[in-house]
């Protein structure tokens, strides 16, 4: 009968080829052929097709064209952002009823379309499945509606830029579109090559659900240039940006300056470990290894991580299951050098190889690989090849095994594998990642957040966590709108200061002479790097140390030490060292209101309210630290899941010059209330408070090294701060250079950063810092920890 195959159910099984399907294809062919084949701009609730613009073809997994796609200009970059802004007027006057109408009904339009999105997707490379894209709009529906119930002090940021790399997932794009939608911004979409198509068909979709015009565009092209531009228009008022590492960090430097806020999820860059202990079901962790490591896409890069008692077990089941696998197809023709390279390096240091079958000579395709016997430092294992190889490494203890998960500089998420519970969940708490997953892998829900550490992002996407990226509380003053300045990078930081203390200048003319603290040592000023401390007036009142680099390193270094420890004390305990810090600031009151009176020239009275409000500021903190707590939320699938708010590490914070005292006392509380380690660098016009607080710290509980508190000049300290790799967070008030230097600076190493124009501050006299407002705790609280999700699946 004409056409019925001639292959037998045998040939089908042994070839695993995909079936013909009569539909699917017709369906995503038919919406390319309504638009002629060539998919223009989607700008104010419409595609549009410019004349005289570039092309750039859109190919399937043969190299064969879908279709071309539009190249943006400057003028559809700024119609683009023309129509955001007018939409997001729009979309943010809606009720929360009126948003979260219209994302339940894009995902019964997503239903509908379902097979449609499915294989577009799959046309251009990025797979994605329907129903995951149908359960993040009916979770960010629900998100809308309660807004203004649960977050009313927060308002949305406006105009969000969201950027993907070439082959960032689909459910990434929606995992940053979504919650931005649902909390009432207007969105401009950059998308990469594999995401390009989706994107315009979702636009396409979101316009059927009912999306005012405007609120959702989508402008095409190169994406690290093209992002840039949008990023540089003064009607957008975030950016955020999802992919590899080296266009985040090309993206981040072109931006700096512009005034736009900025976070990364980097988690296409992220090696993550897969870990199996002596106790797990080694059957069921080896069918996990296959699963994931020898896919075409793969979201991480992975390395294996075996203890020694099981890794022959472990060794032969790999052979065993990976015998007669066929080869898997390479993204580009260039990765076969690269994995030909690393194999061979590999061998030449003692590796041993474990193949499906020989590798072929076609360039694009490659046989799944493990690289047995490698040493943590080989570039195999610190920077994994692309395509199915698999690199091997062992461990005797589980305190190694842990210790080994941590050697990447990555945190983006672990895979562990033991039936210990207790072990399980113990590891899960050591590991610096933000998703940890027991006995499964890769298993992924909006309800739970994703997190980056270190190289792997500064922001969280998904859960209620992953929500206030795109919202400000109503109090907060954004940053200044202009053209960058014109900055030596290289430079910044490095002039010399204008307030030495003069040569033959007698010190008994000055009252006192101030030590600054680092490391919790009193370092003294002397006369070769000392800093004049003038009263309004201009006549000297003393003199403090002129810090540097070499006091910002013995810092943390003391740090590093300390923090650690003080993260495990129970919050109840962190609660006590600061209940006794703030009763050792009430008893030395008398004297700060003197020191703040003197330096800043205000009255007596209003110095020593801000004492007050100081002393109740830190009994705040200590009152929360044991309040703030994560959750256990419900995800779909069988299991449990956990949720928890961890320190950040060691932070850096340069204080404004507005209330020098109640800013010092505000953001020292919130960072070691959540376990941090905190350098702060006192206002530069107003250090006296801080140096007195000093006597404060010594005299109570906290623990020395915690908090360092170093004199000096403001730029050449936040220099320093940049620069070193172990601080994790900036929070900076200062000048309007700084905070484009640190935006240039802090995406390698990456670090979460908060920045504030300080000349904004002081025209509002400190309002902020006296403000009783509860989104002012709640915004010091989030900036302060990151997040960990742990999955815990059941049978």
């Amino acid at each position: 009968m004409a056409g019925i195959s001639a292959k037998t159910v045998h040939d089908i099984f042994q070839n695993m080829e995909y079936g013909p399907s009569s539909t699917s294809t017709a369906t995503a062919q038919s919406w390319l052929e309504k638009h002629s084949r060539i998919l223009g701009l989607f700008i104010d609730g419409k595609f549009s097709s410019p004349a005289d613009r570039q092309t750039q073809d859109v190919t399937d997994s043969n190299a064969a064209v879908v279709c071309s796609t539009v190249c943006a200009k400057d003028e559809d970059v700024a119609s683009a952002a023309s129509s955001a802004a007018g939409g997001f007027k729009t979309w943010s006057e809606l009720s929360c009823y009126q948003r979260a109408k219209v994302l339940l009904k894009l995902a019964s339009v997503l239903q509908r379309h379902s097979q449609c999105v499915s294989e577009l997707c799959e046309l251009s490379q990025s797979s994605a499945s329907p129903a995951g894209l149908i359960r993040l709009a009916q979770y960010y529906a629900s998100w809308a509606q309660l807004r203004d119930t649960l977050m009313p002090e927060w308002i949305p940021q406006g105009v969000v830029a969201v950027v993907v790399s070439d082959d960032c997932s689909v459910y990434f794009l929606m995992l940053k579109v979504l919650p931005a939608l649902a909390m009432g911004n207007a969105v401009i979409v950059v998308p990469g090559k594999t995401t390009t198509l989706p994107a315009l068909l979702l636009a396409q979709l979101f316009m059927e659900a009912g999306l005012p015009a405007g609120v959702l565009n989508v402008v095409t092209g190169n994406e690290a240039s093209l992002a840039a531009k949008v990023a540089q228009n003064p009607q957008v008022n975030y950016l955020t940006y999802s992919g590899r590492q080296q266009t985040g960090e090309a993206l981040a430097k072109a931006v700096a300056g512009w005034g736009v806020p900025m976070s990364f999820s980097l988690s296409l860059s992220s090696v993550c470990p897969f870990i199996i202990f002596d106790s797990a079901d080694l059957d069921s962790a080896v069918d996990g290894v296959i699963e994931l490591a020898f896919k075409k896409k793969r979201d991480f890069q992975w390395v294996l991580c075996v203890q020694e008692s099981v890794l022959d077990s472990v060794v032969a089941r790999l052979k065993l299951r990976m015998t007669g696998m066929k080869c898997v197809a390479l993204a580009t023709d260039t990765d076969r050098n690269r994995i030909d390279a690393a194999v061979q390096e590999a061998q030449q240091q003692g590796a041993t190889m474990i193949q499906s079958c020989p590798p072929v000579s076609t360039v694009a395709l490659y046989p799944p690989t493990v690289l047995c016997g490698l040493a943590p430092s080989c570039d195999s294992v610190i920077s994994p090849p692309p395509g199915p190889v698999l690199p091997l490494i062992s461990f005797r203890s589980s305190a190694e095994g842990v210790t080994l998960g941590n050697h990447s500089p990555h945190g983006q998420a672990a895979s562990i594998w033991t039936e210990d519970l207790t072990l399980a969940l113990e590891s899960a708490k050591s590991l610096c990642v933000g998703s940890v997953w027991v006995n499964c892998h890769s298993v992924m829900d909006p309800a739970l957040p994703l997190c980056g550490r270190r190289e792997s992002g500064n922001c969280t996407d998904g859960g209620r966590e992953g929500l206030y990226q795109f919202l400000r509380p109503s109090h907060s003053q954004s940053l200044p709108r202009s053209s960058p300045s014109s900055i030596n990078y290289a430079d910044f930081g490095s002039a010399t200061s204008k307030v030495m203390i003069p040569e033959g200048f007698d010190p008994s003319s000055v009252p006192r002479f101030y030590s600054q603290l680092v490391g919790g040592q009193l370092c003294k000023a002397d006369s070769g790097c000392s800093r004049s401390v003038l009263a309004p007036g201009g006549a000297v009142l003393a003199h403090c140390p002129d810090g540097g680099r070499k006091d910002v390193r013995n810092a943390v270094e003391a740090a590093i030490k300390v923090q650690p420890g003080w993260m495990k004390k129970s919050p109840a305990a962190r609660s006590q060292c600061l209940y006794s810090l703030a009763d050792n600031l009430d008893k030395r009151k008398r004297d700060l209101s003197v020191s703040i009176q003197t330096q800043t020239g205000i009255p007596l009275e209003e110095a020593e309210k801000e004492v007050e409000l100081s002393v109740s500021r830190l009994s705040d903190w200590a009152a929360r630290c044991d309040k703030e707590q994560g959750g256990t939320p419900f995800p779909p699938q069988s299991g449990s899941a956990l949720s928890t708010p961890e320190a950040l590490g060691v932070l850096g914070v340069i204080l404004p010059n507005s209330k020098p005292l109640l800013s010092l006392v505000s953001l020292l509380g919130a960072t070691v209330a959540m376990g941090n380690a905190v350098v702060m660098v006192p206002s530069e016009k107003y250090p006296l408070p801080a140096l007195e607080f000093i006597q404060v710290l010594q005299a109570s509980n906290i623990p020395g090294g915690l908090v360092s508190i170093i004199t000096g000049s403001r730029d050449q300290l936040t220099q320093a701060l940049a620069n070193h790799s172990v601080i994790q967070s900036i929070w900076y008030w200062g000048s309007k250079e700084g905070c484009q230097f640190l935006q240039y600076s802090c995406v390698s190493p990456l670090k979460h950063l908060w920045l504030h124009c300080d000349e904004e501050e002081e025209k509002k006299a400190g309002q902020n810092w006296t403000s009783s407002n509860p989104s002012l705790q709640e915004e010091l609280w989030r900036k302060a920890v990151v997040w960990k999700s742990i999955w815990i699946p059941t049978a």
